[in-house]
């Protein structure tokens, strides 16, 4: 057993050091990240729906959103799929969120975007 006893006071002596005996790397620095701004714009676009189209009489009825309206003879797009399918100019005064355009080319169809651009 006293032989045994120096083996025990290094193991013992060992386990306490842990492991501060080895050198540690610091660790690499990160890159600090770069800060990506964000622009929000507004969108001052006119943008309506066709409600109602009239192929006799060459005239669609669009809707806009509240407090947005087209002035009159302005001129507009009729979108369907994300293609331009007509032209028409605005010819009559709105009622609340409706107002009358006449078809100047193309083709309507109720539920074509109508957009200033």
């Amino acid at each position: 057993m006293k032989k045994l006893l120096p083996i025990f006071a290094l193991l013992i002596a060992v386990s306490l050091t842990g492991c501060a005996w080895m050198k540690h790397k610091p660790a690499a620095a990160k890159p600090a990240p770069v800060a990506r701004q964000t622009i929000v714009t507004p969108d001052d676009s006119l943008a309506a729906k066709v409600v109602r189209v009239n192929t006799v009489a060459q005239f669609v009825v669009l809707n806009f959103p509240e407090g947005r309206m087209p002035k009159l003879e302005q001129h507009l797009f009729l979108y369907r799929g994300g293609l331009k399918a007509a032209e028409v100019k605005i010819s009559g005064q709105p009622s609340e969120t409706l107002i009358v355009a006449d078809l100047v080319s193309g083709d309507a169809q109720v539920g074509d975007t109508v957009r200033d651009q």
